[in-house]
């Protein structure tokens, strides 16, 4: 509408300024229109009033061409991001019990890419590794992660990209999968130590093809199976303590993984994508910050300002914000899961109006990473 006014404006000071130009063209001393029209021009230009009027035309029709092409750049990305991309055809795994993507552990680099093309981003995980992002805005989304060799030693997706041997696929109730493939392991052992594997209502650990394979299920929708992450047994041996040791690469790494799951999520649900805004991010990982240097766990924070304050205070404007907190999960992937999991993080993961998303990660005395997730609306 505002847009519609400013065209409106500059058309009525065009005809305005024709018209006093125009009006008497036809004879002056002989000499033709355009003679005319011109040294009118010369007469005209000349007033201080019409300088002022030049000068606000050429601005204004500067500031409404930009606005028409940033206009017309936004409806082209909302038109590419509403695009339905078909499916691939699934088939059944050939070597492993489950594929992702038609993608199997120990497939090559080069096979992926050329099934997915290139990964829309990469970023280092809890393994060491990278985990390679493939995707079109969201859609078919899938991570892999390589060994030295190029080779699959890691996969995750949240879609429905999933085909076994045993028939598991997402959706798939948490009974079939337990009738399929078994108890869940309860513990996992790196080195000489044994740690305990808390198999709840979110996930199940099993062991099988030589790899550690977690299915995690959504508890808003039957305990149905909505993720996988399949990680070959010696890239998890390779992590030889329970929470990986903190870096800069890591906290990067997972504050994007957990930007893009988020986003894939909500494309499951038909919701548009969220755009990263990394001032916001700034205000979350000094948030995760905060809580691991204080020895606190709260929204709120040990001055009293609530996540809109902290906002407020880093000059971020919004109309409508929330923010989500997690701790102690063993990565982004984890995080995740137990978000979706809890009512009231899911309703923010999934709000329809919100825009812009920026996470924190910071990591304790004990490599627990906080991660907070800060969700805006302009």
């Amino acid at each position: 509408m505002r847009l519609l006014f400013r065209l409106l404006t500059t058309i009525l000071l065009v005809s305005s300024i024709w018209y006093l130009i125009g009006k008497d063209q036809t004879g002056l001393n002989g000499q033709s229109g355009f003679e005319n029209i011109k040294m009118k021009l010369e007469a005209f230009k000349e007033h201080p009033n019409v300088t002022t009027a030049l000068n606000t035309l050429d601005t204004g029709l500067d500031s409404l061409l930009n606005e028409i092409d940033e206009a017309l750049k936004n409806q082209k990305g909302r038109e590419q991001e509403n695009e339905k991309i078909a499916k691939p055809d699934l088939e059944d795994p050939i070597s492993h019990s489950f594929s992702i993507h038609n993608i199997e552990l120990g497939d090559s680099k080069a096979d992926v890419e050329r099934i997915a093309g290139e990964a829309k981003r990469s970023s280092y995980n809890e393994y060491g590794v990278k985990w390679f992002a493939y995707h079109e805005n969201y859609q078919n989304f899938f991570m892999v992660a390589y060994d030295e060799e190029d080779k699959v030693a890691g996969l995750y997706t949240n879609q429905d990209l999933l085909t076994s041997k045993q028939g598991i696929k997402i959706g798939s109730p948490k009974e079939a999968v337990l009738d399929q493939l078994g108890d869940p392991s309860t513990n996992i052992r790196k080195g000489f130590i044994s740690y305990q594997i808390e198999n709840n209502d979110e996930f199940n650990l099993f062991e099988l093809d030589d790899s550690y394979v977690t299915v995690f299920y959504d508890k808003h929708e039957e305990n149905s199976v909505t993720a996988i992450q399949i990680i070959r047994n010696d890239l998890e041996q390779q992590k030889d303590a329970y929470y990986s040791k903190e870096s800069q690469e890591l906290m990067e790494g997972f504050e994007y993984q957990l930007f893009d799951l988020t986003n894939a999520a909500r494309v499951v649900h038909g919701l548009p994508v969220l755009s990263w805004d990394a001032a916001v991010k700034v205000t979350a990982r000094n948030h995760s910050t905060d809580m691991v240097v204080n020895h606190y766990f709260n929204h709120t924070n040990l001055e009293g300002l609530s996540p809109f304050d902290r906002m407020k205070e880093d000059h971020i404007s919004f109309r409508a914000a929330g923010e989500n907190l997690a701790a102690g999960q063993l990565s982004s992937i984890f995080a995740h899961e137990g978000l979706m999991n809890s009512l009231g993080h899911r309703e923010n993961i999934l709000q329809q109006d919100f825009e812009a998303l920026g996470v924190g990660v910071a990591f304790d005395s004990e490599s627990r990473p906080y991660y907070t997730e800060n969700f805006l609306a302009n």
